[in-house]
């Protein structure tokens, strides 16, 4: 029995992975994000569809687990900095986005006859905009560097702090609501915050004692500290639902925990894929929960909360950023960003299902406004510059006489300008580095070596961990200031058990649209070709040259004999 259980469960996973993959290249096709395809797969598998899903444990199962990791990675990445560095602009822009959203969200919903608590639940849901989609869009067009792009993640890392808000408030009401039905137990309550006052306790020390060593010592291997990141996200996961504030806070938590570390971005550029699958199971298993026999109910709410996320949104972003002092195509560009509902205001809302707030026809609506915001504002944001000619003549009133912020706002942060980067932080590589350091170059080094990076730390040259095959990873590096990027590789001769780092390097960075010069080395003559065919505008043999200019020397001295 157990056998044929097993193998049912096996073929449905399987045939899900097939649907996700043909409706992900469908979506690919129409130039729209995963997003909307898992929602899309999560529908079609659902009862009122396909009816594809019958192993719901396993499904919820993955799906916990992927929330968890959703969680952790924001944790990871709660980085304030970059809220510090751009000042009031992102406060004031992200605070008052997400007040306004919530705000007038809450008066249509009691406009259109909801009760007040679930009128709540939507407002908040709406406030949320999708860093995974505003971040690979920006990317794609090169604008992430941008100062509409850096405007942009200022206030979504703002958002970000409010989703955490958020989250400890539902926990809090869901504390509440379970000591009201326990009679005679009105300890509840304290227990639950003393034992989540006691975990964040813990969780200081480990951050202040031990995260940064005992990392450096997984570094080593890899594996190993992801293997070590996801075990930490989910048994601080578990920690936070036995306690009884919940499996989000605890992964919230496991994310904080690392990300004073600098293995950080590697961590959460090595977790990013193995998010974006686990996040499927949990858009299948809000399918499975959605009767689409009432989303023609929702049709017209669905409508006007749209309407007022892809308008009012922007809106509210461009009437900010203009009153401080910003050009108004800058707010336009900054507005348009935040015109979606992203993966947090569907959690959000499921927690609220959890916790009998509100039922699954208003999830099935806040799933279908998602639908629609992130659809349309996909195409919005991608074809922004000729959307903004479009309405530039009705936006002069948004903007100052003089839009005198602009005029002493940098183009990039000057920490994030390099002019070359290393991939490779040996001997050679480090040679290198040293020389063209004291020529004035600003030189960045990358390895996956973590005392290799230490080494090049001693000698007062930036470096970070990080895996130069890594796709993710590479997206994060400032490449847009860079001249050129050096890649001394290790060089072995490749099969089965090896690939080309260099390859996958140079593919990466086409991917991100640098447009510097590519170095790469090679001890062997006949993958030269190969090389420069892949990218490479220059490839050092070392050995060659270094004959060659031992060769020049040697002919040189002969001759002055």
């Amino acid at each position: 029995m157990y056998e044929i259980l097993s193998a049912s469960v096996f073929h449905e996973v399987a045939l899900l992975l097939v649907l996700a993959a043909g409706v992900g290249f469908l979506g690919l096709l129409l130039k729209q994000p995963l997003i909307v395809s898992f929602i899309a797969v999560g529908i079609l598998a659902g009862p009122s569809a396909l009816n594809l899903v019958s192993a719901t444990e396993h499904i919820n199962l993955l799906s916990e687990l992927g929330i968890a990791l959703l969680l952790f990675l924001v944790g990871i990445k709660l980085d304030l900095h970059l809220v510090r560095k751009l000042g009031t602009v992102s406060l004031m822009t992200g605070l008052g986005q997400v007040v306004f959203t919530a705000v007038f969200g809450y008066l249509i919903g009691i406009g259109l006859g909801f009760a007040h608590l679930t009128s709540l639940y939507i407002g908040i849901a709406l406030t949320f905009s999708s860093t995974i989609i505003i971040v690979k869009l920006l990317s794609d067009k090169r604008e992430i560097d941008s100062l509409h792009g850096r405007i942009a993640l200022g206030f979504l890392i703002v958002q970000d702090i409010v989703v955490v808000l958020a989250m400890i408030s539902l926990s809090a009401i869901g504390i509440g609501a379970r000591d009201a039905g326990e009679a005679g137990d009105s300890m509840t309550v304290v227990q639950v915050l003393l034992s989540g006052l006691i975990l964040v306790g813990l969780v200081l020390l480990f951050i202040r004692y031990l995260a940064s060593p005992l990392t450096q010592r997984l570094a080593a291997s890899p594996e190993l500290l992801i293997c070590f990141a996801i075990a930490l996200a989910v048994l601080l996961a578990a920690a936070g639902e036995t306690l009884g504030f919940g499996k989000e806070l605890g992964g919230l938590l496991a994310g904080v925990a690392l990300a004073s570390t600098p293995f950080r971005d590697a961590i959460a550029a090595r977790l990013a894929p193995l998010r974006d699958f686990l996040l499927l199971f949990f858009f299948i298993a809000l399918g499975t929960h959605l009767d689409l026999s009432h989303l023609g109910n929702d049709i017209i709410p669905a409508m006007a909360f749209s309407a007022f996320v892809l308008i009012g949104n922007p809106l509210i972003v461009l009437i900010i950023m203009g009153i401080m002092g910003y050009r108004r195509r800058t707010g336009f560009m900054a507005g348009l960003t935040v015109a979606q509902i992203s993966e947090f205001s569907l959690i959000f809302a499921a927690m609220g299902v959890t916790l009998g707030h509100i039922n699954q026809e208003v999830m099935g609506l806040v799933t279908l406004v998602g639908l629609i915001t992130i659809a349309a504002s996909t195409y919005m944001i991608t074809y922004s510059h000729k959307i903004y000619p479009i309405f530039d003549p009705f936006l002069a009133v948004f903007e100052r006489k003089i839009p005198w912020r602009e005029q002493e706002t940098p183009s990039a942060a000057d920490d994030d300008k390099y002019d070359t980067i290393f991939f490779g932080l040996g001997r050679y590589g480090t040679s290198l580095a040293k020389r063209l350091n004291a020529n004035g170059e600003r030189i960045l080094g990358v390895d996956f070596d973590p005392s290799a990076v230490k080494r090049w730390q001693k000698l007062g040259l930036d470096a970070r961990y990080g895996d130069a095959m890594d796709p993710e990873f590479i997206a994060s590096l400032p490449l847009s200031q860079a001249s050129q990027v050096i890649a001394l590789l290790p060089d072995h001769q490749h099969g089965v058990t090896h690939n080309d780092s260099r390859l996958a390097l140079m593919h990466a960075l086409t991917e991100q649209h640098f447009s510097g010069r590519i170095v790469v080395h090679s001890q062997y003559e006949d993958t030269v070709t190969q090389l420069k065919e892949a990218g490479a505008h220059i490839v050092l043999e070392p050995f060659k040259d270094a004959a060659d200019f031992a060769m020049k020397l040697l002919t040189t001295d002969n001759e002055q004999k």
